[in-house]
Formats: structure tokens, sequence, C-alpha cells
């Protein structure tokens, strides 16, 4: 199963340049790197980046990152994927520009 990561374009600049991240600074103060679904995906960017341009989406494998990845409840009570430990490069499968579109993040259809 693919799941994704929303990245300001600072933080994707960053992450390809040292090839880890501990995530966004909510990443940080959680202790934890937030995913999401490809259903929670389009509420996570219009809840927590409104207006915001120059995001990236990242598509990562779930079972690929192992026991560190835990599924918690969050929002509404669904699941969501949380990574404990360093968000690495390497386990990107792929990735694409997230542009605002009329005011809504426009999604890639390569997401399944």
């Amino acid at each position: 199963m693919l799941i994704y990561k929303i990245l300001r374009s600072d933080e994707w600049a960053a992450l390809r340049a040292h090839g880890e991240t501990a995530g966004a600074p909510i990443d940080v103060s959680d202790g934890f790197v937030h995913f999401s679904t490809a259903e929670q995906a389009p509420e996570t960017a219009a809840r927590h980046f409104v207006g915001a341009q120059g995001l990236v989406l990242l598509a990562l494998d779930a079972d690929a990152l192992g026991d560190s990845l835990k599924w918690e409840t969050s929002r509404g009570g669904a699941l969501f994927p949380h990574l404990y430990g360093l968000l690495r490069l390497s386990d990107v499968l792929w990735h694409a520009d997230l542009p605002l579109v009329d005011g809504v993040h426009r999604f890639p259809s390569a997401m399944v």
C-alpha cells in the first residue's frame, strides 16, 4: 500500500540535500513523521496547507518501512500512518508537484 507525505519546497530540498529528515516542524514536535493514505491526503492538504504553493507529494510503500511505521488513531477516529524514524529519500518511490488550482491542491492521477 502506498502512503503519502506532503512537504513544502524547502523541506523537499533539505531531504534531497541530506538524504533523510525528521520531517516538517510538526513532525519533529510530535516525535513522528505524519503520513496519509490516498483517501486522507486531500483533507490533509485542505486542513494543514491551505493556500500553500510549492508543495511536493511523496509516495512511499508502507510495507517497506517495517516496524517503524505505526497506524494510529487520529482525525475523526481514522487510522493514520506515522513513521517513528527518519524519512529517507531512498524510501521515496515517486514524487510530484502538488499545484494549487482555484484554491484547491490538485493531486496526481498516479495516486492509488
